[in-house]
């Protein structure tokens, strides 16, 4: 294959160009290939919230497979490389790509397909304040707990799908109430994995919220100071899904819920509508209104609708600090941005370079 060389009658004219050129042909040669491999291949992220404890800790530097479930390509191919919405050190917050040309959904070649219990990344698909395309929607990890088709139901924080309870998963943390009559020593709490960010105290009261795994809860339990431990509970609202007024849902005590499949129909009445009006809406893009009774889709009444894509739910392993599927409903396949695959760096933030800032025992671990 002949070489492309840029300006090559310049190069003559000019040889002290020619040093110049050479570097801006491997520049672009190198942002070229580094846009394709984060297209196609794969993608770093970082953990910012707690909402995966003791999954993936806020530090995590992840490697996300695009290739396994399949990469996708861009809404906005006009986009400036390596830049995800905005432009960098912009203070307005100036979008880094056009929307003068928009690709529909459209995905590669998957390796395998995505399974229950995967930690998946994916675009935030609620509404936010700012409207942005699909792949340009902040990015969210979380565990995908049930898959198209399935049945979903939480009681007093067990998941349940298709009526068989979720496997145990290493880590998985719930909220608590510990009431005390000697404030824990903060090496106490460190040494159980729980950072000072996590840590909600009330001194008139002695009482904490804290998130505990099953062994934390036990050692709790156990500790001498420790008056009582109480699970915490929400109460049912509008913030549940699906976000209606007469709610009973709550984040421990949710569903039973049928997630949507392609190809599927199902039958639309003014009670269910709110589970499926953002699907129809939003994330199929048809025409929805509601007028005497009667729903009406793209100007037409009907009283069924069959889906065109596939749908996930995604929750996170630190169950009660966790915002996902239970408080924006389900994750369109569009959506889905890869599969968290390794942490290759973790770094605390709570500790300095030279005193335990690196997690060591956590990198280049498989997520699981």
């Amino acid at each position: 294959m002949k070489k492309i060389v840029l300006f090559p009658k310049l190069r003559e004219k000019h040889p002290a160009l020619r040093v110049v050129l050479e570097w801006v042909e491997a520049i672009v040669f190198a942002v070229v290939v580094a846009t394709l491999v984060h297209i196609f291949v794969f993608q770093m992220y970082v953990i910012p919230s707690p909402s995966m404890e003791k999954t993936l800790l806020v530090g995590d530097y992840l490697y996300v497979s695009k290739l396994t479930y399949g990469p996708k390509l861009p809404n906005t191919p006009l986009a400036v490389p390596l830049v995800h919405n905005t432009m960098p050190l912009s203070k307005t917050g100036a979008k880094s790509y056009s929307e003068a040309v928009h690709w529909r959904y459209r995905r590669l070649g998957s390796l395998k397909r995505l399974k229950r219990d995967d930690v998946v990344v994916f675009n935030y698909p609620a509404d936010t304040m700012i409207a942005r395309p699909v792949g340009k929607r902040e990015n969210y990890v979380k565990r995908c707990i049930a898959l198209p088709g399935d049945s979903l139901q939480i009681v007093a924080s067990q998941v349940y799908v298709n009526g068989v309870a979720q496997k145990p998963i290493s880590g998985l943390q719930q909220m608590y109430y510990v009431s005390t009559d000697t404030p824990f020593p903060s090496k106490t709490l460190a040494d159980l994995g729980i950072t000072q960010e996590d840590v909600y105290y009330n001194p008139p009261t002695g009482e904490y919220l804290l998130p505990l795994t099953e062994a934390n809860l036990e050692k709790m339990r156990a500790m001498s100071n420790v008056v009582y431990v109480e699970q915490y509970e929400r109460g049912s609202s509008t913030e549940i899904f699906p976000n209606t007024t007469d709610n009973q849902w709550t984040e421990t005590d949710f569903g039973p819920l049928w997630i949507p499949a392609k190809g599927s129909t199902v039958v639309l009445t003014l009670n269910n509508l709110p589970l499926y009006r953002r699907i129809i809406d939003e994330y199929e893009e048809n025409e929805l209104e509601v007028r005497d009774g009667v729903i009406y889709i793209n100007g037409v009444a009907e009283t069924e609708y069959t889906f065109r894509m596939n749908y996930y739910w995604m929750m996170g392993d630190n169950r009660q600090n966790s915002l996902d599927s239970r408080y924006w409903g389900f994750v369109p396949e569009d959506h889905v941005v890869g599969k968290a695959s390794f942490v290759w760096l973790s770094l605390d933030k709570e500790k300095g370079w030279f005193n335990g800032k690196i997690r060591w025992n956590k990198m280049f671990r498989a997520v699981r």
